[in-house]
Order: structure tokens, then sequence, then C-alpha cells
């Protein structure tokens, strides 16, 4: 009896973005996390530049310290939206005029990007028009969830609270700053928070209680985003960290976490480089040491926000806790986690196997409900429209030599 067929599973890393080497991390986390004898992982890097590549030796965290696509199994290759292809195509740039690139089918794609180019619903877009299937949010609600305003507004028109704050664009902000800064004085008080508005891991988030700082803080970030926005500090706040797991069909949450820090909100330092291994090597108390209630109802508003993105797979979801005064705000959805919140589901006895193996059923899942829509209408609006001449444009009748 031959032993069954593995599952290719495209797992892409890196990308054209800020947060490229967390996203390096996560990847090499996924990968490292399937089982080989179940599944075949193809890692497909993406350079700073925007370039793909796959190869053996990107499966290395190691060989990054140098400049990994120099190694000779390093090849370029790109996703192609071609249905026909399903896949990637190798080395496409070459071969031969007469030559037929190579095609490596792929089952399922794990997208490990996070930010710019990959959590943002881009990929996702490509990922649907080649029709594979992929692990994650779709387009819309990844999109949503990478921008804070946009999620912001949905969630406090359906009653999660959310902190105040004040959006504005960097044209906004470059034509009239001292308009901005008389709005934002106009309605929040310090301590702020500048936030690039579609950015993650903390870059380019600045804590300010000066108008000097506040200036300053806004053109940080306006070089990092043409969405920007300045919420009101929480004094006295405690954060607290659920992930959700699943689609709208069901939803699981995690156990609780408090991240130990300081400030509202945790640095990059204190994400990622305390230890090496991602937000797991930050400190974080678990279970987060709160009541019962408190934590219920933090695990619903979790849920409740997810669904509310039209959310799916895995997502970590921030909120700012005050417990003396049971109140909580919703900061901030992140649809592709560092470390993929491993972390947090090994102490609900998930182990990052199951959680990966999970995560590529939730993509098949969702690709065969794609599959269940028809996106074949036929009409005779083109022999109509040909015989007739296009409507609004005059002699626009097809004329044939």
């Amino acid at each position: 009896m031959s032993a069954a067929r593995k599952t290719t599973v495209g797992v892409i890393f890196g990308g054209h973005s800020v947060e490229h080497d967390v996203s390096v991390v996560t990847g090499h986390q996924v990968m490292q996390a399937f089982d080989p004898q179940r599944y075949e992982v193809v890692p497909i890097y993406i350079n700073r530049d925007g370039r793909w590549y796959t190869g053996a030796p990107l499966l290395e965290l190691r060989n990054f310290e140098d400049e990994v696509t120099s190694y000779k199994a390093v090849v370029e290759t790109l996703i192609s939206p071609s249905i026909q292809h399903h896949g990637l195509i190798l080395d496409p740039t070459s071969r031969g005029l007469f030559q037929r690139s190579q095609i490596q089918r792929l089952d399922v794609v794990f997208p490990a990007l996070h930010g710019s180019h990959g959590e943002d619903g881009t990929l996702q877009g490509l990922l649907e028009l080649a029709d594979i299937p992929y692990v994650g949010c779709g387009v819309l609600a990844s999109a949503v969830a990478n921008d804070k305003t946009l999620t912001k507004q949905i969630l406090k028109a359906n009653g999660v609270p959310v902190v105040d704050g004040i959006a504005f664009t960097r044209d906004e902000w470059e034509r009239d700053p001292d308009a901005v800064l008389a709005r934002i004085n106009a309605e929040l008080r310090f301590p702020l928070f500048v936030k690039p508005v579609t950015l993650g891991s903390s870059i380019g988030i600045a804590r300010v209680e000066t108008q000097e700082l506040l200036r300053a803080s806004i053109d940080v970030a306006a070089n990092l985003d043409r969405h920007l926005m300045v919420e009101a500090g929480v004094i006295n706040c405690i954060e607290i960290n659920c992930s959700v797991l699943g689609d709208n069909r069901g939803l699981q949450a995690s156990v609780l976490e408090q991240p130990v820090s300081w400030e509202q909100f945790l640095t990059y330092e204190e994400k990622y480089l305390r230890g090496g291994d991602g937000m797991k090597s930050a400190e974080r108390l678990i279970p987060a040491p709160i009541s019962p209630e408190l934590t219920a109802r933090i695990q619903s508003l979790a849920k409740r926000a997810f669904q509310l993105i039209d959310g799916r797979g895995i997502a970590r979801i921030d909120f700012l806790v005050r417990p003396d005064l049971d109140e909580v705000y919703l900061n901030e959805i992140n649809t592709m986690p560092g470390s993929l919140a491993f972390y947090l589901w090994q102490e609900t006895d998930t182990t990052p196997r199951q959680l990966v193996e999970r995560l590529v059923e939730l993509a098949r899942e969702a690709h065969a409900q794609k599959r269940r829509s028809s996106y074949n209408y036929q009409t005779n609006l083109i022999s109509l429209s040909a015989a007739r001449g296009v409507k609004g444009i005059k002699g626009a009748k097809s004329s044939r030599a």
C-alpha cells in the first residue's frame, strides 16, 4: 500500500515591509511546526526589494545572517495569478524564449507576512485570483484589520469599546500642521499616542506628553505611512491580549496574557529582542491575573470583533484594561500575529503542530466554500453590443476590413 501524498504548503515570509525581519522569524517558526511526514514545506522568501525566491537554503534561519539569495540553490520565483498554474513559476527570468518554466504546484499557501504587502489584503487578492487555498483572513478582513482607523470605526459602530482618536493624512499634516494640532488639542488630552495607521510591531508608535514631541512624532510617523492617527492615552491601564481561532461557524478564544511593560504598548524591542523568539520572548503573565468575569468578557469581545470583520484563521486581539474600573477598550486586531501566538495556544493544550494543521484545514474549508459560488454568467450582451455599437460612443460599430 503506497503512502499518502504529502500536502504541499508554500510558506511566504519576509516582504517589502518595515516588518520584514519579524516576518522572517515568524515564517521559520511556522515551517518548523509542520509534521514533515505529512507536509512538504516550500519556503517562499520575499526580500526587502520585493523580489520572490525559493530554495532549500531558505529553510535555515541562520542562512539569513548573510545574503541568503546568493546561495546557488536559491532561485527566483513568483506566484502566477492564472488558475492554470496553481502555484509557483520557478526561475521565470532565466529561461529561453522557447523553454517552458517549471511549475511547483501548491496545495495551500501559508502567508507569514506582517503589515504592508502581505497582511493588508494585497497578497490575499493575488491568491484569490490564483484560486489557491490560503491561511488566514480574506481580502476584506485583512484590509480592514490592517487599517486601525477603519477597524475602530467598525467596532465603535457595533458597540465594541475603543479608545478615542483622531485620524488624518500625511497630505493634511504637510499642508497645514497647525490645523491638525489644533484639532488634536481641542479633542484630546495628554498623554497621547501617535501611530501610523497601517503598520504593526509598534513601529512608528510614540507616547508623547508635550507639544514639541507630538509634532516630532507625527513627522516620524508620516515617513512610514500616508494615514496617521493620534489616540488618547488610557491612564493606569494594563494590556491584555487574547488569540482567537476559527471562522464564522465557530471561534475559540485562547487563555489571556498580560504583557509586562511600563508603557501602554510594547515597544519593538520588548516584543522581539528580549530573547529572540518573537512575541514569545516578551515578559508576560499567563494566564492574566484578572477576574474570571473580566476574562470571559474580554474573550467574548475578541470573538465578536473577529466576527465583525469577517475574520478567519487566527488573530491576536489586544485590549487596554482598567480592572479596578471594569473598563475594557479594544486596541488592535492582528490577523498575522508574531510567533502565530503559539505560546497562548500551548497554554490551552494546542501544540504548534496542531495549530498549523488546523489553520490549513480552515484554509481548505474556505476554499471549498468559494468553489460553491458560480463565477460563470453568460449573456448575449457582447454580440448585441458588437451589432449595435458601444453605447455612448458615436461611430463605435465594429468595422472589419
